[in-house]
Order: C-alpha cells, then structure tokens, then sequence
C-alpha cells in the first residue's frame, strides 16, 4: 500500500499508510494523545476524526485545549439545536446548520413558525437532551440509503445530489432518534455541551441567494465552561451600547435611508471629519510609501470586467446595466482601471516599482438580508492601492505594506491577529504552479517579519494568495481589517510588461493593498471599539466653549477662533452649566472649555476633559499648544494636566 508523509506543528514529519484516519495518527503519537483527540485540520481545512488522509498534509490534531475544540462542540450545539425544536415542534425542514463566529452557532428551519419567547422552551428541550448524554455517531450510507432516508427534506437532498456528483462518502450524524447530513465534525456525546444559551432568531435566504426561500435561523452561543459563556452574554449586552448603527445616529456620524438605497449610507458633517482624518493620515502613509494618487471611473463596460476576470468570478456580486445595447459594470473593485494606467505607456525595469494609491468608491452587490450598517454595504470607499513591481522587488514592498498596516493599527489601539489567505479551488484564475509560488512568497515575508500568523485556507482573492489582518477591538470581537495580496494573474490577463536590462519584455507582477480595508467599515469597527469616545484627534467635535451665561458668548467666540485649526463649537442655548456639561459629554466631546466672568476678565480657561477631570486658570495658548501635541501626535488619551 502506498505511503502519505504527514506534517506536524511542530515542523516533524511521519509517513503513515495512504488512507490513515485521523484517529489513528493522534494514536500513533500517544494514547493521551488519542484520547483526547476530537477532530483534525488537514491541510487548513477542519475535519472530523474519522477523516481519511490520501496525500501528503500538513496534520494538526484537535484536542478540548484546542481553539478548534469550540467550533466542534458549537458544530454539535447547532445539531442539539434542530433535535430540540423537532421534538417540540414536529419534524421541520432542515437547512444549514453550523458554527458561526463570534461564539455562537446556528440551524436554520424551512417551515418553522417561532417567537422570541418560545427560545426559552427550545433551550429547555437542549437541555434534557444534553443530560441523556447521547452518543454522537458518525454513519456512512450509500447514496440510495441516504435518499431514501432524506425523502422529506428537499433541502437536504439538494445537498446530497452535489455530494453524489462529488463522488464523495454520504455521512450522517446522530444522536438518539435525530439525524441529519453531514460532515462533521463533532463531539462525542451531547453531554458536553455544557454552557450554552439560544439568543435570537432572524431570516436567512437558503444557500445566502436571495432568490430562494427565506428560513427561520435560530442562533446561539456555546462555550466548554460557564464562566465563559457568563462573559461572552456580558460582552454581548455590552456590544449592544456600542453599536455601531446606534451610536452612529446618537453623533450624527451616519444613517441608513430606504429612499437613498438600504446599502449606501448618508454620512453627515461629524461622519465626514473623521473620514477626512482617516484619509489625511492614509495619504501620510502613502507619502512614506512612494504612492502616487490617481482616481478611476466607477463605470466600465464588462468587456474590462471578463478580461480582469471579475465578470466570471465576481459577476453575481456586481451590479450590472445596459446602455445603447452595451453591458456596464458599476466596478466591485478598483484594479482594473489602475491596470489601464500603467498600460498607458512603455515601462522600463527602472521605473518600477510604480505604485497607485486611490481612495476609490466600490460597488458590491451584498443581499437586501445581509446589509448592516457600515459593515455590509453596497457601496463602500476603500483605502486602494496597486504596486506594479519586478519579481526582484516583491519581498521589500510587500514588508514596508506589513510595517504600515501595523502602524495604523498601533495608531487606534487595536490588537490583531494575521492570516495567510490560500487559494479556493472552485475560484481562481492562474496556474497552481503560480498560486504555490505566490503562497510561498507571502508566506516567507511573514516568517520573516517574526510576526504570529496562521494559514487562511480556501479563503484567497480569486487572482492571487493574500495576508488579511483581523482587528480585535476593546470587547475582544474580530473584524476584517488591512489586506494585502500578491497577484501574477491579472498582469497576465492586461499584457503588463516592462522592459528589463536585456531589453527583453518582461511581465510585471502586481500587489494589491488596502491598510483600512474601507474607511466605511474601518470607522464602523472604530466607533464600536471606542464606543464613540474617539480620541481627540479624530473626534468629529474636539472641543467644546461652555460660556457659563450669555455674557461670556462673545469671549467663547474669541476662543473658538483661536482654536480655529481644531474642530470647536461655542454651546450658546441659554441652559444652566450643569445642563450644557451634560450635554456635551453625551455628544462624547473630549474638551469643554467652561467660560465665566473670571476667565473672560483674565483671558484663561477652565478645561474638562471627558473624564470629568478639570483644571482652571489655564492660558490659552497653553492648552492649544496642548491639543496642537495630542491632535499632531494622533494620541490615544485624551488628558490635559495643567
């Protein structure tokens, strides 16, 4: 029989039989080992125990101290879940169920009629069902058994079909007198889901198109210990206050109207200066960063589109429109028009690297059902640019890319984790000969670079491998963040050349990289981390002039005009102190500057900052040289200490 050489973390390598499981690997190694063992990654992808390894892999086994370990017992919670409301509720129509992030994991129903106070009695039934302690068994079926026993769930046997087509193994799951397909993996027995809690139901379209029917998805949260799920509900109540939608009208930073389109958002006067404060700082970066500003259409016809290889990878996701008998595209990304640029005239090998940075508008076609707030849009302005380099050049630009991003991060305060995106095998373009060397490439800056990171699999542009940072904000949530990818293919599809020193042609290779990813959804995520208690340099009011009656108004006017490099408002409505310190702590503004007869007569001020910290008799020009430092040196706290 035929051998397959497994990698282990730790860089060892074994050979064992073609067709080894899982299972017996972690055995091989110890018996602690194999009991422990509750699942496997092979190759990136998560796996059930059972799973049978037929070419060489990188192998990693997943024990209850794994990360891992959550998603296999939330995988199981979802299955407890459907168990649970056909016991109560009569056989129902199966759709998806599984994971999710952020803790928590759904199933969704096809004909299932269910309030919000009926999430109580669900749970309940989870309940009995996780005491009875029932196994969770992997079977395997022929495709005939498995349809006969899917006969009454279209949903089902839709999937199964694919599977057939597939070739693949028919494995279900059960556990008592429930069973469903499915892959796997899972734990062992129902009573180890221990902490878990049903928070809420919403509507899901099958297989996320809009155009099938609407399912009733019930989520949930799931954790091994109650303690975590104890924080993970305190947190969410948390996540509550700051959201991003709530907080966003509270400042008049964005809002959502139907009549402006449900996908673009209307961002008012205080949205507008942190954008601006968010694009001053990246055109800084991209000064450092040698990068020339340019600006694109944001139409094309789609003969651009099939030649980038968007309108055959991408083209569900476009809006698309016919004038005078040609096809358009509002463009989902800004490459292609950046490609037409440098096409523009001859390069020679001295001229690159030629790097383009534009703050340009998208347009991504997301489901009616998936839009939310500044996270999911139509319409969104990323922070885009494109370097057209030599081969000699990539690893020098793609590090000083990685040294920016984690700038920008440092700069707001937010932690991250970095992962290497591999290519999906149902969606690329290229050969695999170029996707293994692009990966290797990205994948030695980063072990060069001494930074932790992980594997991404199946998750890469369909043009080219890419590093994507998640940004994990104040309450510990993730969120898509800088990216950046390397691409052969798309100087192959636009005939992207240089001359070199042998004044040979030569094909250039492009980087794509975008440090906030978009500055619609880098605010949102901005706003939720600080709760809308922004540091002063990207506050939308920076301070406000609190005349404490109406006769300080004019000497409030003469401050604010001093501090006219800042953001300042005079509050003139004929309120009491306490009323209009309130008020401006409410709006989150960082410095109030209290005016009353005394400051007025002496020309100083008394500055309270938001946390409630006052210091009078302070000059002028000493607390703007004060806020030209903290606003200059984009600082975090926001403190004057006279």
């Amino acid at each position: 029989m035929s051998k397959v050489e497994l990698e282990f973390p730790d860089g060892s390598k074994r050979s064992y039989e073609k067709g080894v499981t899982v299972e017996k690997v972690a055995y091989s190694i110890g018996e602690g080992l194999g009991n422990d063992c509750k699942a496997g990654r092979v190759d990136g992808e998560l796996v059930a125990k059972e799973h049978k390894i037929k070419e060489d892999s990188v192998i990693e086994i997943v024990t209850p101290s794994s990360d891992d370990y959550l998603k296999v017992l939330r995988h199981t919670a979802s299955h407890v879940l459907a168990h649970a409301v056909n016991n109560l509720f009569g056989e129902k129509g199966l759709g998806m169920g599984k994971w999710a992030e952020n803790g928590m994991f759904y199933y969704d129903f096809s004909d299932l009629s269910i309030e919000e106070k009926d999430l109580k009695k669900v749970e309940e039934e989870m309940k009995k069902i996780v005491k009875k302690g029932l196994k969770v068994e992997r079977v395997e079926k022929s495709f005939e058994e498995a349809e006969k026993l899917l006969k009454n769930q279209p949903f089902k046997l839709e999937l199964l079909k694919e599977l057939n087509d597939e070739g693949e193994k028919i494995t279900f799951y059960k556990q008592g007198e429930f069973i469903d397909l499915c892959k796997g993996p899972h734990v062992e027995s129902t009573d180890e889901l221990e902490a878990f809690k049903l928070l809420s139901i919403s509507g899901a379209y099958w297989r996320g198109d809009e155009d099938n029917e609407m399912h009733t998805r019930i989520y949930g949260a799931a954790f091994s210990r109650e303690k975590d799920l104890e924080e993970y509900l305190e947190n969410r109540e948390k996540a509550k206050e700051r959201d991003h939608r709530k907080i966003g009208k509270e400042m008049g930073i964005f809002r959502i109207e139907e009549i402006a389109g449900s996908g673009l958002p209307l961002f008012g006067p205080n949205g507008k200066a942190i954008i601006n404060e968010l694009q001053s700082y990246m055109h800084e970066i991209n000064d450092e960063l040698d990068h020339r500003q340019v600006q694109t259409p944001h139409v094309y016809k789609t003969e651009l589109w099939k030649k980038s290889g968007h309108y055959e990878n991408y083209r569900d996701d476009m809006f698309l429109m016919d004038v005078d008998d040609d096809e358009y595209g509002m463009k989902p990304m800004n490459c292609p028009g950046h490609c037409l640029i440098y096409k523009s005239e001859s390069r020679s090998y001295r001229d690159l690297p030629i790097r383009y940075a534009e703050d340009g508008t998208v347009y991504r076609r997301e489901q009616k059902g998936e839009l939310s707030g500044l996270f999911r849009v139509w319409g969104f302005t990323q922070d885009d640019a494109h370097l057209y380099v030599r081969p000699d050049q990539i690893k020098e630009e793609v590090e000083k890319l990685l040294e920016s991003a984690i700038q920008i991060l440092d700069t707001v305060d937010m932690e991250y984790s970095i992962k290497l995106a591999t290519k999906n095998p149902e969606k690329y373009m290229g050969s695999d000969e170029i996707w293994e060397k692009s990966e290797n490439m990205l994948q030695k800056v980063l072990e060069e670079a001494g930074v932790e990171w992980e594997f991404e699999p199946e998750d890469a542009a369909f043009y080219g491998p890419k590093i994507d940072f998640q940004m994990i904000d104040a309450l510990g949530r993730g969120w898509d963040g800088p990216t950046i990818q390397l691409d052969f293919n798309m100087p192959e599809a636009f005939d992207l050349n240089y001359k070199g020193e042998d004044n040979e042609e030569h094909r250039c290779v492009m980087i794509h990289r975008a440090l906030l990813g978009s500055y619609d959804r880098f605010l949102g995520v901005l706003i939720e981390h600080f709760g809308g208690n922004f540091p002063t340099w990207l506050a939308p009011e920076q301070v406000r002039v609190l005349p404490v009656s109406d006769d300080q108004i004019s000497y409030a006017e003469k401050v604010k005009e001093e501090l006219s490099e800042f953001r300042v408002s005079v509050e003139d409505r004929s309120w009491t102190l306490g009323k209009k310190i309130q008020a401006a702590h409410d709006d989150r503004v960082p410095y109030m500057l209290i005016v009353g007869s005394d400051e007025a007569e002496s020309g100083e001020l008394s500055v309270r900052d938001r946390s409630e910290e006052e210091v009078r008799g302070v000059g002028l020009q000493e607390f703007k040289n004060h806020l030209e430092e903290e606003v200059g040196e984009r600082e975090l706290e926001t403190s004057f200490i006279g």
